[in-house]
């Protein structure tokens, strides 16, 4: 898992988690920088082109901080011991977090960095 930082980019917090897609949920890792929140597969998801050809790739999500316009909390209702975790982009592109092994956690680091960024500017 890699992703390219920027000079002076510090990571603030890393965890376990799933993110859903229209395909389903992935696993994989929330990394939450001074920069950005990213995420990276744990495995290679496969797919084929259009010509027939296997092709891997690891599934990556980067949204830079001054692009989330917000972070939601949700609860399923049949199961409350399962929450949601949903950042809002500024440009109205939503990106579903679950299964974290700290929920409370988690989102608590990420709105405090979210205003410590916010307050920068």
């Amino acid at each position: 898992m890699s992703f390219s930082i920027k000079d002076g980019e510090r990571l603030l917090h890393a965890t376990r988690c799933y993110i859903y897609t229209t395909a389903g949920a992935i696993s994989g890792i929330l990394f939450i920088s001074t920069e950005r929140v990213g995420f990276c597969s744990d495995r290679s998801l496969k797919t084929y082109s259009t010509t027939g050809k296997l092709l891997k790739f690891q599934y990556k999500v980067s949204i830079p901080l001054k692009k989330i316009d917000g972070v939601g909390e949700s609860t399923d209702l049949k199961r409350l011991s399962k929450k949601y975790m949903e950042l809002v982009t500024v440009d109205d592109f939503n990106f579903w977090f679950l299964g974290f092994p700290n929920y409370k956690k988690t989102i608590e680091f990420l709105r405090q960095t979210l205003s410590h960024d916010c307050l920068s500017d």
